[in-house]
């Protein structure tokens, strides 16, 4: 390719682009003198460990910084359409909106906060097409309907109908897909795009996004944490630490042969489908850094080594499979869905159905199955956040479906459970440190407000945070940090049983690795026994015992978690592992 060709296909070039957000008295810089460029029909996946920047880069491009603390301190944004070149920099906000959403659009990383909660999913999309299309508002239904159609959502009428409560987070992130393609822009911005979906939807997702690119000649900024998802769809791949990008260069050759001790540790920390080891490599495995900042590889010392291959094997004599923590006997939960006008049910969705099932002392019971299947629903039915229609609950023999609201909120304490949606659980007006300390004086785990402060500032520092984060407020961190602060709050009574419903899916894989061995060490210290929910069927297999799987509503299937992968029973588990991304690279 010559030069004008390569000049004709670039699409946006980012030259020495440094950011900043203001405190009151000192500018922090967030991203520091990055560049890189993006050409049609190219993808260029940016990863790094949350916090490093990766948002913060999508949301210049967009000119969509918070206002006043975040600003460019300097560099350039051009943007190329034909023969003209913009720099977005430069722009008025009046201006800007002329290409956001039409020639940039965004799917953003949390859908939950991204849709109004009080109109449809229908009318919003319709919105966005009325934005920038002069057409019809029965042609701009009618083209929502295909978009909703497009991104393989289930009933396109029902679901332009329903409010975004109503719908799951990965049907709700699909929506989000909708209307960031409706206007077929040139430069698709995704971040965190597939977070929520289980593998057999992310893959249709991620085929999707590739047939137009195809069809649009569509370049695409790729955030993700999964390294599964960039082996699949990027060209190529920046990687990003503290601000800067340590790593770029052509998808095969970061695989093949990272050259960045970050890279390699980014590569090493992802559970290994063949691997049945009971603690994954962390990112400090593989560097230190000295005083000037400087990284500095490592290698992995014989301990470390040692511990990463220990087998599940050693574990399963402390599993006490003779009396259940929790029983659940043949438990329907249903879904008013239509009343007659006397406000009699006339119609109802079956959520969950006829669900029989056992989860023992020290035990970690896997939950697997596609958006919408009722791994949720069920979840919260066991801790009697959703009331159920029909079955028991037995917790350590005692019927929890029977006790008063009472003796339900003593119960609180010992049955905790980390959401799948850290920003909607977390209070925006309340900082941190008083969301982990008040639940410990209500359930008065400790003799004064003090010592829970103090123990609230241990659980921070035991999932990777610090003193400093204490009087901060949710919207004042990442993604991934709110994960890991509500992670802490579940913690904070001192549980004995935990449903974690998707509480590493919104992490990089090198938080999400200390994650997941910080919750094996917590079930080892304190036995902890965990129904672990995930679309991420590496994770689920490893850190489970048994897993079981879910469709429709029902239980499919339930078994050892290495004999449910080996040999799975149905099709529709064998339909789940073939769709997990896999990732092929050297031994680092």
């Amino acid at each position: 390719m010559n030069k004008q060709q390569k000049k004709n296909e670039l699409l946006l070039e980012i030259s020495n682009l440094s950011i900043g957000f203001s405190d009151g008295n000192t500018i922090n810089t967030a991203v520091e003198s990055i560049s890189f460029s993006l050409n049609k029909n190219e993808t260029l996946a940016i990863v790094g460990e949350s916090g490093s920047g990766k948002s913060v880069t999508a949301l210049s491009i967009m000119q969509l910084l918070p206002t006043p603390t975040g600003k460019i301190i300097n560099g350039e944004i051009k943007y190329y359409s034909g023969d003209k070149i913009i720099d977005f920099v430069k722009l008025s906000e009046k201006e800007m909106r002329k290409y956001r959403g039409k020639s940039v659009a965004m799917i953003f990383q949390e859908p939950m906060t991204s849709l109004n909660p009080v109109k449809t999913c229908g009318k919003q999309l319709k919105e966005s097409i009325l934005l920038h299309h002069k057409i019809s508002r029965k042609a701009a239904k009618r083209k929502s309907l295909e978009l909703l159609a497009k991104v393989r959502l289930p009933n396109p009428e029902k679901i332009y109908s329903s409010y975004p409560f109503e719908l799951s987070g990965g049907q709700k992130q699909r929506i989000m897909i909708a209307m960031a393609i409706s206007c077929n822009p040139a430069i698709l911005i995704a971040d965190e795009p597939t977070t929520a979906l289980d593998v057999t939807i992310q893959k249709n997702i991620l085929l999707l996004l590739k047939e137009l690119q195809t069809e649009y000649g569509m370049g695409m900024l790729f955030i993700t944490h999964d390294l599964g998802i960039v082996a699949e769809i990027a060209n190529s791949v920046a990687v990003m630490y503290k601000g800067k990008i340590v790593e770029l260069n052509d998808v095969s050759s970061i695989f093949s042969q990272p050259q960045h001790p970050y890279t390699k540790g980014l590569l090493a920390c992802r559970p290994q489908l063949n691997a049945n080891a009971t603690k994954l490599p962390i990112i400090s495995d593989f560097f230190k850094t000295d005083a000037a900042g400087n990284l500095e590889a490592i290698g992995i010392n014989e301990k470390s080594a040692i511990s990463t291959t220990e087998t599940k094997d050693a574990l399963k004599n402390e599993i006490n499979y003779s009396l259940p923590i929790i029983e659940v006997d043949q438990l329907s939960t249903y879904f008013t869905i239509k009343k007659n006008f006397l406000g009699k049910i006339t119609q109802r969705f079956k959520a969950v159905n006829n669900v029989s099932f056992k989860v023992y002392p020290g035990e970690t019971l896997g939950l697997v199955g596609e958006s919408g299947c009722g791994k949720t629903t069920l979840g919260r039915s066991i801790l009697r956040l959703i009331k159920p229609a029909e079955g028991e609950i037995l917790y350590k023999s005692e019927n929890i479906i029977q006790l008063s609201n009472k003796n339900l909120r003593k119960l609180r304490k010992d049955i905790q459970i980390i959401f799948q949606d850290p920003y909607s659980s977390l209070n925006p007006r309340i900082t941190i440190g008083n969301a982990l300390v008040e639940p410990m004086i209500v359930h008065k785990i400790y003799a004064n407000a003090n010592i829970c402060k103090q123990k609230a500032i241990e659980l921070l520092e035991l999932v990777g945070m610090n003193e400093t984060h204490f009087n901060r407020y949710p919207h004042e961190f990442s993604g991934g940090q709110r994960q890991r602060i509500c992670i802490a709050r579940a913690l904070a009574v001192q549980p004995k049983f935990i449903i974690c419903d998707e509480s590493v899916s919104a992490l990089d894989v090198s938080v999400q690795a200390q994650v997941l061995n910080l919750l094996n060490e917590l079930k080892q210290d304190f036995g902890f026994t965990y129904i672990f929910i995930s679309h991420d069927l590496s994770v689920v297999k490893f850190m489970s015992d048994r897993i079981m799987v879910m469709k429709n509503g029902e239980i499919i299937e339930i078994d050892n978690a290495a004999e449910i992968y080996k040999n799975p029973k149905t099709a529709y588990t064998r339909q789940l592992i073939e769709a997990i991304p896999k990732v092929k690279y050297n031994n680092v």
